[in-house]
This record gives C-alpha cells, structure tokens and sequence, in this order.
C-alpha cells in the first residue's frame, strides 16, 4: 500500500517540477505575495481532480476524441501567447512593475488566469490524466497511487508559492522583475509553441 502511495508521490513531482506555466505563475504571484493561497488552492485542488479523473478512465475517453484534444492544444497555445505577450510588456516597462505604481490584480482575475493556465494547457491532460492515470493502473492500490501524486501537487504549489517570497530581497529592483518577466515570456512560448507542434 505505502509503496503505491510513493509511486505516486515520485512519478508526480517528477513531472510537476518541470518548469511551465503554471509554475512560473504560482512564482509570480508568490514573489508579489498576492493571493498565493488561492492560487496554490486551485492548482492543488485541480490536480487532484485531473489525477482522479485519469483514474477512473477520463484517459482513455479522451485519447477516443482526438479532435477535442485538437481544439483543447489550438485554444490552450493561444491563451499562451497572450500571456506571454503581457510578461514581455511588463518586461518591456519595468516601471510598471514597481509594487508602488502597480495595483494587484483582484482576487477573480488571478483564479480566473490560474485556472485558464491549468485548464486550457493540453499538457496538464498528457501528463495528469492519461500518464498518471495509466500508471496508477500498474499498482493494486490505484487509488493510493493518487493519492500520493496529489499529495506531491499540494506539497509543491504549496512550496513554491510560500516560498517565493525569499526571492524577494533578490527581486527587490525593477530590472530583476524584468528579467523574471522576460523568462515566463520565455517560458510561455516556449510551450505554446510545444503545443502547436503537436
């Protein structure tokens, strides 16, 4: 049973850890210390129910639709993109990025950006649902396996959004929020361009 559980925990950090979208937002908003338990919450309770829903066999349904998979990767690049395109302006204008002149973003804006990050990246489906739901079919405690990957989200997110904020002395100038901003730039197209890959 414990063996499972671990399993999951060790085949979900793995691919959690890898640095994305989501990630880069979860650090974002941990280092502006701005609704990070919120953001944190979404993406460890999102998590959790992708890894249940692969599962209890939403991989297979979807590997049935490739279509869906289609318009899922076309709509989650070019979600991508424009968030790319906003990092790169905020790198662009460091000034804005001063916590003084800047006003934070309402609580429904940021879940509403965290959730699109999650939802609308085909990736998260790849890796959650259908290779941590084919693997969880491996063990005799499928459910246990699960567990120990949700457990391995929550500890993560939790990580890395709590812990930004020691980045802050080294973050405290404009110039690193613009390379911080120019990297998730970076990093977002780097993905949307993944996705359009195929």
């Amino acid at each position: 049973m414990f063996t499972s559980a671990l399993a999951g925990f060790a085949a979900s950090a793995a691919l959690i850890i890898a640095i994305g979208a989501q990630n880069a937002f979860v650090l974002r908003q941990g280092l502006r210390r701005e609704h990070v338990l919120a953001v944190v919450a979404v993406c460890a309770l999102s998590d959790l129910l992708l890894i249940l829903a692969g599962i209890g066999g939403l991989g297979a349904v979807v590997l049935a639709r490739p279509s869906a998979v289609t318009v899922i990767r076309w709509v989650g690049a070019a979600f991508l993109i424009t968030y790319a395109i906003l990092a790169a302006r905020r790198a662009w204008r460091p000034a804005q990025l001063t916590p003084a002149e800047r006003a934070p973003a309402t609580l429904g804006a940021t879940v509403l950006t965290c959730l699109a990050l999650t939802y609308l990246n085909p990736h998260v489906y790849l890796d959650t649902v259908l290779l941590l739901g084919s693997l969880a079919q491996r063990h005799p405690h499928r459910w246990l396996f699960g567990a120990g990957a949700a457990l391995a989200s929550l500890a993560w997110f939790t990580a890395l959004g709590a812990g930004a904020h020691r980045l802050a002395p080294l973050l405290a100038r404009p110039a690193a929020w613009r390379v911080l901003d120019g990297l998730i730039a970076l990093v977002m197209l780097g993905v949307a361009a993944s996705l359009l890959a195929g």
